[in-house]
This record gives C-alpha cells, structure tokens and sequence, in this order.
C-alpha cells in the first residue's frame, strides 16, 4: 500500500519544444480528473441528510439523527487535516482513488444492510468510518491544482475546481429521486449513490497524474515564470517536506493561518447549518414533499457553480489577489438571505426557493476562497497540510456544530433558536476574515 501512495519519481525532461504542448494536454487531463473525483466525493458524503426524513418516521429524533450525522463531520475534518500531510507525501492519483472507493463500500453497506441503520450507535460508527476516508478527497486535490497551476492563475482556476462539489453536491436530490423510484426502496438513497461513485474511482484512476516533474516536465513556476508573492519561492520548494517541516515550519506558526482557520469554522456552520437541515426544515415548518425537498437541496448546490466562479474572478481581477473582502461582501449577503428564509412563513414556496438558492449562491465563495488562502500561505509541498489544518476547524468546529448543537436546539427551543446561531455565526465569519485585511495590502499590494 505504501508503495502505491508514494509519489512517482521525476522522470527525464520532455524536449523544450514538447513542453508547451504536453503541459497544456495534462493540465487538461488533470483537472478534469480532480473535477469529476470530487464531485463523486460528495455523491457519498451528503446523501444521509435526505435519509434522514424517513428515519425521524421510523423513530429516531432530530438530536440523535444530529449526532449520527456527526459523524462525517468530524472523522472528516479531523482525516482532511491528518491525511492531508500524507497526501503532501503521497501519490496524488491513488490517494484520492483510495479513499473514494472505501467511502462508496461503506455507503452501499448502509443502504443494503439492515442492521447499518438498525440504531444511532452503528449510524455514527459507519458516518465517522465514511468521513475519515472522504477527507482523502480535498488534500490531493490541492497538492494537484497548487503543482499544475501557479500562483496568480490559482483563484480562477480554484474557482472553477471547487465547483465539483456544487455539481456533486446538486446531484445528490436527483440521484436520490431517481434511484427511490427504481427500486421502491428509501434505501437506495444511500446504495445508488454509491455504486456511481465506484465508476467515478476509475476515471481518477484514468486520468489523474501527480506532479509535472513526473511526467518530464518543469516546475510550473519556471514554466509560466510566475512565483508566488506571499513567501520567498527557491529550489528548495520542490523538495518534498518532512511532517516536522509541514506542521512546524510551515502550518503551526502561521498566525495568518490560524485566522481563517477559525473563520472557516463559522463558515461551515452556516453552509451546513442550512444545507443538512433543510429536507427536514422544508418538509416540518413549509411543507414540502420530498421532491420537492430534493430539488431545493439541488438548487443550493448548483447555485452556487456561478457563486464561486464570480467570487474567484472578484479575487484575482478586481481586488488583485486579495481573499478577505469578497469573502465579507459574500458573508454579508448571505446573513441577510439566512434572515428572509427563515422568517419567510409557511405558504410562500417560490420565496424559500429564492433564499436557499442565493445561499447557495453566496456561502461558497468564502469556502472556496479560504481554501485559496490557505494554499497561497504556504510553500506547495505543505500545500494539502494547510488546506486540511482550515478543515479542520470548518468541520470539527463548524460542520459538527451545525449538525448537533442546531439539533438539539430546535428539538429544545424550536426552529429560531437554530437560525439565530447560523446569523451569529455569519457576523463572527466576517469579523475573523477582516483581521486579515491589512495583512494581505501589505503582502500582496506592498501597502
């Protein structure tokens, strides 16, 4: 297994006048790879919530199917972090092949075995078990898109990258819908989405490469002759890290680091605050059916494709590489929009679907954009360490929040109780990113 994940050595250089030619051909390929891998990621990752109606008519209460859910979050954000520094050591292309394939496995089981869903014990066993794989998604991911594209193409092309999750994420309701009506069954909520996922492992393994060194090529800082600004950049960047470098060098001292870490915290809470609750939300306070449930979890999702991408040309173009104020503007917008669903009442179907898609729209940008920044903070070989050390905190911290404590809040104190935590945690978000503000005109605008 260890010589599997390794990452391949360099191999000779292609001729110069290959190098154009070969480099536009892969850069190509692997993006399209980490694109569609991602997206089958999410097919295994959210499709519990839309389970969870049927099991709140089978018994189960909001605080413990919270609990259960938890689960992913938690083994997630912790794996995301942990793997993320075998990732930086790792053979990109195996690595995220790996632990799609074993996420899958464990979503089939859930759905086809009975006693997978027989008690909240072995729900939240088998939910952490899928999370700790599904946090060998993001890391190679990052350590692909850091060593195919440099630094000042990195917000756009991040843009459009994390979008595989809106497009997985939005396939989810579709697939769910579809795969009840084949087999009759609510259970093929959890094994249909699997069985695809297997199919998406083989294109991983089809078309993703680890580094340009090797395929034979340079370094695709001296190919586009553009260095990052936020760090001094030299030969030793290409160096594979040891741990102690990644965390100690590069991770645990880096107070900018620590800041968006904890914004991403609160980042989470609201985009799952509002996404894992809303089949549920939908279907208790506005009475939706389950379709149409489906279908607004959908539209969040794929909202949030021109969301992103707008959000990532904002950063590159018009704030010139800063992170910090689109994510504010988009955190403000969102906050206002978390307020008109929720008190939007009951009989006004077209006003919820409205919200939930401008949330959509809004909430992953910042996510998207915090993962930048922490790429943009550190040398690329500490690359997948730092995007897992923020997802941490947005799972650990927020996801986990959003998933137990607004459980067990609307199961104590009603559905307000819940929403006023996600508003709070929008205006904790946007003053946690403004710290960085003045840190990034000093780096990047030399203010």
């Amino acid at each position: 297994m260890i010589g599997i994940l390794r990452p391949p050595s360099h191999q000779p250089r292609v001729p110069e006048e290959k190098v154009d030619e070969k480099y536009r051909r892969l850069r190509w390929q692997v993006f399209m790879g980490i694109f569609v891998g991602y997206a089958g990621y999410y097919f295994v990752r959210k499709n519990f919530s839309l389970a969870m109606p049927y099991l709140i008519e089978e018994g189960y209460s909001r605080t413990e199917l919270g609990f259960a859910l938890s689960g992913v979050a938690i083994a997630y954000g912790l794996s995301k972090f942990l793997m993320g520094s075998v990732s930086d050591r790792s053979n990109a292309r195996s690595f995220m092949a790996l632990g799609l394939a074993v996420s899958a496995v464990i979503m089939i089981m859930m759905g086809t075995l009975p006693f997978a869903t027989a008690s909240v014990t072995m729900m939240f066993t088998l939910l952490l078990l899928n999370g700790w794989f599904q946090g060998m998604g993001w890391p190679p991911s990052g350590r692909t898109m850091v060593h195919w594209f440099s630094a000042s193409e990195r917000g756009t092309k991040m843009a459009f990258w994390n979008v595989a999750h809106n497009v997985g994420g939005g396939l989810v309701g579709p697939i769910a819908i579809l795969g009840v009506a084949i087999f009759a069954d609510w259970h093929a909520i959890l094994y249909t989405h699997g069985i695809l996922s297997l199919i998406v492992v083989v294109f991983i393994l089809l078309t993703v490469r680890d580094t340009p060194q090797s395929q034979g090529l340079p370094p695709i800082e001296e190919h586009r002759k553009d260095y990052p600004k936020t760090f001094d950049y030299d030969s030793t960047h290409e160096k594979e890290f040891s741990t102690r470098e990644i965390f100690f060098g590069n991770v645990f001292n880096n107070r900018l680091l620590w800041t968006i870490a904890l914004a991403n915290a609160f980042v989470y809470l609201v985009r799952y605050g509002v996404l894992d609750w809303a089949p549920t939300y939908l279907g208790e306070v506005k009475n939706f059916s389950f379709d149409d449930s489906s279908w607004a979890y959908a539209l969040y999702e794929w909202a949030g494709i021109p969301g992103t991408l707008l959000c990532g040309w904002m950063s590159d173009r018009l704030f010139r590489g800063r992170r910090a104020p689109v994510s504010i503007i988009y955190m403000f917008l969102t906050g206002i929009c978390v307020v008109i669903y929720w008190l939007n009442p009951p009989g006004n179907p077209g006003v919820d679907i409205a919200m939930l898609i401008s949330i959509g729209f809004l909430i992953y940008g910042p996510v998207m954009l915090i993962g930048v920044h922490a790429l943009d903070l550190v040398p690329k070989k500490a690359a997948g360490t730092a995007a897992g050390f923020t997802g941490l905190f947005g799972y650990v911290g927020g996801a986990v929040a959003a998933n137990v404590a607004i459980g067990a809040l609307v199961d104590a104190a009603g559905w307000d109780a819940g929403f006023l935590l996600i508003v709070s945690a929008c205006v904790a978000a946007m003053i946690l990113i403004s710290l960085t503000w003045k840190a990034e005109r000093e780096v990047l605008l030399g203010d």
